[in-house]
């Protein structure tokens, strides 16, 4: 059987955040654009990925479906004129590329941020989708448990996942770290640009003890984003006319405003009755923090150049793992090129076999009559050894001419030799 492995994209390299926030899908409308495909059309082994930045739909499939699945994502997301968004999705039809661009992205070497932790969840997640639904047949799995076992040679042995690499991710990795000295800390997040939603998703995907989610504010200005975040993340959403007393209150503030003056001023926290340390996070660029709050005993800032200093010294460790990551990447391709070539060919094996199997099984029928049961358990017995030594080279030399790519010839010379076209594949 051929595997023709194929994938739709759009992801952050041909579409804006506009278009890629109009796409993205969550898990109901996956499922739902699953069964859409699995209804209006043969396709298998199906995928569905959809992060901030990439939604994604693999399929097996002899023809190409992109225009198919174009238009039923268009019905799942309730866009009458999808085909006008066609100049940003991207068609792999072959199937050598297409393995190689999942374990790439899987794996974080297509990321926005190289080494992205968060991809590596996400991809279990679009799985655990296709197993639930039973589109992951025996090729869909085969790809994810390899790709899980080369990530996770990759977290072992490499630093291309170490440290905090983007600045949502690297405030969040902060804010955790400043909570966890405080008891039941309640955090407050205040503007939900592309930043300050990735810190909402990022404190969402992130799997600790530390915080409750109840505990987590969120807050912007346009209230029905606030409240749309909220939902999906899990956590309360402030009208903007309450961020004072909200900012008083919390114990972590990551801020992400672009206002015109400071939005948390030193007189502000000078108001606020500091029973334990308050830790401001300031990701802003004009700052919507005052430098001197600073200078107000239990208040610890940290702004958008500490940040990125931490990112800068993760990001040069991840660089530098690359070669070793692709290296990983290469040998698992050559596991799964292995194994893909080897299921192509095992048709002809078991053909091989069945047409063997029925020589004998005519020769000993042709002998029963004179043979007592004695004699006809020691012919069984001879037989089937002459068959098994002469079945293993020919299957040798096919798993050999899989590795060579030369396996089309001979299985051509053996449908003449034996005539296999004739013999059915079932035992």
């Amino acid at each position: 059987m051929h595997h023709i492995f194929k994938v739709l994209t759009l992801n952050h390299k041909y579409a804006p955040l506009a278009i890629r926030e109009h796409i993205a899908l969550n898990d109901q409308e996956a499922i739902d654009l699953i069964r859409k495909i699995t209804d209006f059309s043969a396709a298998t082994d199906l995928l569905v990925l959809s992060t901030c930045n990439r939604t994604e739909i693999y399929y097996a499939s002899e023809k190409d479906l992109s225009e198919d699945i174009l238009n039923l994502l268009g019905i799942v997301k309730g866009i009458a004129a999808i085909d006008q968004l066609g100049e940003y999705f991207v068609s792999i039809t072959d199937n050598k590329t297409t393995i190689n661009h999942l374990f790439h992205v899987s794996i974080g070497l297509e990321s926005q941020v190289v080494g992205d932790m968060q991809i590596s969840n996400q991809v279990k997640r679009a799985y655990q989708l296709s197993a639930n639904e039973n589109v992951a047949g025996p090729f869909l799995h085969r790809i994810m448990h390899t790709i899980f076992f080369a990530s996770k040679r990759v977290a072992q042995e490499t630093g291309f996942r170490d440290g905090a690499a983007s600045v949502s991710y690297a405030a969040v990795e902060l804010a955790l770290d400043l909570a966890s000295e405080i008891a039941d800390p309640k955090i407050l997040v205040i503007g939900l640009g592309e930043i300050g939603a990735d810190v909402c998703r990022n404190l969402r995907d992130t799997n600790t003890k530390i915080i409750n989610p109840a505990h987590i504010k969120i807050t912007n200005r346009t209230r029905e984003k606030a409240t749309a975040m909220a939902a999906t993340c899990g956590f309360k959403a402030l009208p903007f006319e309450e961020v004072v007393q909200a900012i008083q209150e919390a114990d972590v503030v990551i801020t992400s405003l672009s206002p015109q003056t400071p939005l948390i001023t030193k007189q502000l926290i000078e108001q606020t009755d500091l029973l334990r340390y308050k830790y401001l996070i300031d990701l802003s660029v004009p700052r919507s923090v005052e430098k001197e709050v600073e200078d107000i005993p239990g208040v610890l800032l940290y702004n958008i150049d500490d940040i990125k200093n931490k990112i800068s010294e993760a990001l040069d460790k991840r660089l530098a793992a690359i070669p070793q990551v692709k290296q990983i990447v290469e040998e698992a391709l050559a596991d799964i090129q292995t194994w893909v070539q080897e299921t192509e060919v095992s048709p002809t094996i078991k053909k091989l076999k069945n047409a063997l199997e029925q020589i004998r099984q005519e020769e000993i029928a042709r002998h029963l009559k004179t043979l007592n049961a004695e004699e006809s358990q020691r012919i069984e017995m001879i037989t089937k050894g002459m068959m098994q030594k002469i079945i293993k080279l020919p299957v040798l030399q096919l798993k050999a001419a899989c590795k060579r790519g030369e396996a089309e010839t001979l299985i051509d010379l053996l449908n003449d030799l034996f005539d296999l076209e004739r013999t059915p594949e079932k035992h």
